[in-house]
């Protein structure tokens, strides 16, 4: 079976933000991406190993991969 061709990147945890009535979410820098898109928001729970959720914390450094189907990718010249 082959493996789906990916991207990962470094990025920070820059805030943890907190909105009214929905879900904590973070705001996360990914490291190379252009300046105006380099931030990307998600919702804050994670599983650890054990099966617990946990949650990011302002200054964590991650990563972000970005995976595609093959069929979804072309060759690049």
């Amino acid at each position: 079976m082959s493996e789906k061709p990916s991207k990962t990147m470094p990025a920070v945890v820059e805030k943890v933000i907190k909105p009214y009535g929905e879900p904590e979410k973070a705001q996360i820098a990914v490291e190379g991406a252009d300046h105006l898109y380099r931030e990307i928001r998600i919702d804050n729970t994670l599983t650890d190993e054990h099966g617990r959720k946990v949650r990011l914390k302002p200054g964590a450094e991650v990563e972000v991969t970005v995976e595609a189907d093959p069929d979804d990718t072309a060759p690049k010249n």
